[in-house]
């Protein structure tokens, strides 16, 4: 049996997996009722099992994870973002073209880290809460 290349993972395991990964993620935020999501799924696990293990690609629940969403301003459903160094440096919003998901991957893969240090890091919390 071999290991999943896309693998969905929770609030524990964001920190280390994403913000802190030495190598490119690339995220796709969903929920179990979003019929894009569910279209889209497919795919990913096709691009993962192609690009791993140069790319982490990982998915993640707005419903039971929503704050995790809110800090990265995710709106809507599917929406893939590329990390990169822990940064967040493109993003996809819909059902997106497959091919348009194997260029975007491949041309991180060539300029994500060039990207990454020329981005600048926002620190800031985003909460409707107190």
């Amino acid at each position: 049996m071999t290991e999943a290349k896309l693998r969905e993972i929770g609030d524990h395991e964001w920190e280390h997996a994403v913000e802190r990964s030495s190598e490119p993620v690339l995220v796709m935020f969903f929920s179990p009722t979003c019929r894009h999501c569910i279209q889209m799924k497919p795919y990913i696990e096709e691009l993962a099992q192609e690009f791993s293990p140069s790319v982490s690609f990982l998915m993640l629940n707005i419903l039971e994870f929503g704050w995790i969403a809110e800090k990265y301003g995710v709106m809507a459903t599917p929406t893939f973002i590329w990390f990169c160094g822990g940064k967040p440096v493109q993003s996809r919003v819909g059902a997106v073209f497959p091919a348009m998901l194997k260029k975007m991957i491949e041309e991180m893969i060539q300029t994500g880290e060039e990207c990454r240090m020329k981005s600048t890091e926002i620190k800031y919390e985003i909460s409707g809460y107190g």
